[in-house]
């Protein structure tokens, strides 16, 4: 049986790639008090500007429960299985969402065949993970073989990310008032992390410069110690920035390395001015 491969919109697979590997994507929305809209359906530079422009950080909701359920279905129809790969389900509740749509269609196709995974990540942590995923797919491998890709590259994927200034973390309420002066004031930057489904801080660095460059002496560790097979960067509504950084590691790993925007709901609790960096080792 044919499997295929749903995800959401915060995945930030390329379009090119998601029709390739026949990817289907379920989608998260933006909630403005003046305007709602789905992540994918405005430029990234409306967004950005709209968030600089206004005093409250959008909220996100996730895909609805009808849209996941007629995705699943449209795949199960044709008698193909699902495999489904979303957003840590400690960063929102399409999970879970999941999870309930899987429940409705076995009771309408009880034969079908539907896999929930939570990837514990999101961007391109997550989209790894699905590519990888598609790719054993297409290749005709089983279900199981497909989930036993992910779930290995789950395991050896990692995102580190450092906000240009700490405005946005403090309007989503992820640091503290004082310590926000406090950091503002010395050019405090945090380096980020999704560790374990969350949004950790694994260190603090005095300067953007300095902590980009932590960030990267980090993944030249794991590179050493753990060989390297994915590398790209993400940056949010900084593509100069995001293009810098991708030459400076092409060059120095000796292949190409992508810099990939990072979409509204993502982007929005970071803020713009945010590089990063996502990477998978072989062990």
């Amino acid at each position: 049986m044919n499997v295929k491969l749903v995800t959401d919109s915060t995945c930030y697979i390329d379009e090119n790639t998601l029709k390739e590997l026949d990817i289907k994507t379920v989608h998260l929305t933006v909630n403005f008090p003046d305007e709602s809209f789905d992540e994918t359906s405005v430029p990234y530079d409306y967004f950005y500007k709209k968030i600089e422009k206004s005093n409250t950080i959008p909220t996100s909701s996730q895909p609805t429960l009808a849209e996941i359920y007629n995705t699943f279905k449209e795949i199960v129809s044709r008698g193909e299985a699902v495999l489904g790969v979303f957003l840590s389900s400690k960063m929102s509740g399409t999970y879970a969402t999941a999870l309930s749509a899987k429940q409705m269609i076995l009771e309408k196709y009880p034969h079908a065949i539907i896999n929930i995974l939570d990837s514990k990540t999101n961007c391109m942590a997550m989209g790894i993970q699905v590519v990888e995923g598609a790719m054993m797919a297409q290749a005709g491998k089983k279900m199981e073989e497909v989930i036993q890709t992910v779930e290995h590259v789950s395991k050896r994927v990692q995102f580190l990310f450092v906000p240009s200034s700490l405005q946005y973390l403090i309007k989503g309420g992820r640091i503290g008032g004082a310590s926000a002066l406090i950091g503002s004031l010395l050019q405090i930057r945090p380096i980020l992390y999704v560790n374990d489904g969350m949004t950790d801080v694994m260190g603090r660095i005095r300067g953007t410069r300095k902590a980009i460059n932590h960030m990267l002496h980090i993944l030249n560790e794991d590179a050493k110690n753990y060989g390297l097979k994915h590398l790209l960067v993400h940056h949010i509504h900084d593509s100069n920035q995001g293009k810098q950084l991708a030459e400076k590691l092409t060059a120095q790993y000796d292949r190409i390395v992508p810099s990939l925007p990072v979409g509204p709901v993502i982007g929005a609790h970071v803020g713009p001015g945010t590089v990063g960096i996502v990477y998978s080792t072989n062990k």
